[in-house]
C-alpha cells in the first residue's frame, strides 16, 4: 500500500474515534488537553527559566559549562 493510503486510514480510525466519543470522554480528554498545556507551556516559563542563556553569553562558554559540570563528580 502506499504510504499515503495508510496515513489517511489511520486519520479516518482516529477521526471516526473522537467523534463517536460520549459527551464525558470529550470532557476527559478537554481536560488532559488544558492539563498539558498548563504544565508544558505556562509552568516552564515560571519556574524553569533558561539558566544557561542568563549567566553565559555564547554557546562555546555554554558548552564547556554543561561539559564542566558532566565530567567533574561533586
Amino acid at each position: 500500500m502506499k504510504p499515503l493510503i495508510i496515513l489517511r486510514k489511520i486519520w479516518f480510525f482516529y477521526y471516526e474515534g473522537f467523534v463517536h466519543q460520549k459527551e464525558w470522554s470529550r470532557q476527559v480528554w478537554f481536560i488532559i488537553i488544558l492539563k498539558l498545556f498548563i504544565m508544558f507551556f505556562i509552568l516552564k516559563f515560571f519556574f524553569f527559566p533558561n539558566f544557561l542563556k542568563s549567566k553565559y553569553s555564547n554557546d562555546k562558554d555554554r558548552g564547556d559549562y554543561v561539559i564542566e559540570q558532566l565530567t567533574n563528580p561533586k
